[in-house]
């Protein structure tokens, strides 16, 4: 089996050898990747079928990612959040801690490609070191996320490493690592990769599928050894125009990841992202499709259809609109659309 480092050392990051392989318009992606970069490794590559298909759309330029005019470089406010370099404090008791600048393959909707893969993404042992030290100076963090870039690109050592520290920190209960390793290079989560991580429990991974074609057998495998180390694996989906933005396709996603041992946990409604709005679609599809999700797969299958607020305000779930009225009874419709209610019991609190 070929080693993941070589599978990620044979990636396309230039038009000319995207070229050896598909016959497209090479002009019209080159000034998008001299803004973002462009990274596709072999594995991923080899998922994408035909020209504009709904993987090579996740991975490859576009010149629309130029011509945005309503989004903004840090939707979310997190350089505004960041109390030291790497780390943001968002929610009172949980931060995000930026340990890796790198992924396996650069996603053309990330909420940070302004930074991954360039030296805008300035991670550094001091950074990360600086990160560890306000955790274990805040008591009331009890939780953690690793995001970067992508944890799971580090080296098995300074992986381990990073973990020991932060498990001995006495308030710090739950550490998550956020990966689309197990999608994009899923070779990487090797038996010993498996072992290192099974040593911090209670830890949990979410990664990140967007479409069926995704749900492979090495990937399948990848989450199988994760999940039979006693890792709870959770999955947070983007819901993108041109590549997911119905319900039959999510619904074979969300069913599929079932199979594979991963809960469905978010479908995000598109960020704000500047080079991204050509992704994004109207909030009224998402929750259409939800309404079409529930009652019809299940309730495992179904995640929490949110958006993070812009500014660093939060998530927000939106959900379909079910309730009809309140008094002393309730009515509301059901999956089917009929009417029901129920009796309630004393006065609303």
């Amino acid at each position: 089996m070929t080693h993941w480092k070589e599978i990620l050392q044979n990636s396309v990051s230039d038009s000319t050898t995207l070229a050896r392989h598909f016959t497209f318009d090479c002009s019209a992606l080159e000034s998008a990747y001299a803004s973002f970069p462009m990274r596709i490794n072999s594995y991923y590559l080899s998922l994408i079928q035909e020209v504009d298909d709904p993987i090579w759309k996740q991975a490859v330029p576009d010149k629309r990612e130029l011509e945005d005019s309503v989004c903004m470089p840090d939707p979310l406010g997190e350089e505004r959040l960041s109390p030291v370099q790497g780390l943001v404090h968002k929610y009172p008791d949980r931060v995000l801690l930026l340990v890796a600048s790198e992924c396996a393959m650069y996603c053309r909707f990330c909420t940070r490609k302004r930074m991954v893969g360039s030296s805008s993404m300035c991670i550094s042992e001091q950074s990360i070191e600086n990160g560890i030290e306000y955790i274990k100076e805040h008591s009331t963090v009890r939780e953690v996320l690793l995001s970067g870039g992508d944890p799971l690109l580090l080296s098995d050592k300074k992986l381990d490493s990073i973990l020991g520290r932060l498990h001995a920190i006495p308030h710090l209960e739950v550490i998550r690592i956020g990966s689309r390793v197990p999608c994009t290079l899923p070779q990487r989560v090797t038996t010993d990769l498996a072992k290192i991580l099974a040593k911090y429990h209670p830890l949990y991974i979410n990664t990140h599928f967007n479409h069926p074609r995704e749900l492979t057998r090495e990937a399948e495998k990848a989450c199988g050894r994760l999940a039979n180390s006693g890792i709870p694996l959770g999955c947070q989906t983007v819901l993108l125009k041109g590549i997911n933005d119905d319900a039959q396709t999510l619904k074979k996603l969300f069913t599929g990841l079932l199979k594979m041992r991963v809960k469905p946990y978010y479908l995000f409604q598109g960020d704000l992202t500047k080079g991204t709005n050509h992704f994004r679609t109207h909030s009224s599809c998402g929750i259409k499709i939800m309404q079409q999700l529930i009652g019809s797969v299940s309730g495992m299958a179904v995640p929490t259809f949110a958006l993070d607020a812009p500014g660093g305000k939060g998530k927000i779930p939106l959900t379909p609109d079910y309730i009809i009225s309140r008094g002393k009874e309730l009515r509301f419709r059901n999956y089917c659309g009929e009417i029901c209610t129920y009796p309630e019991n004393g006065d609303p609190v």
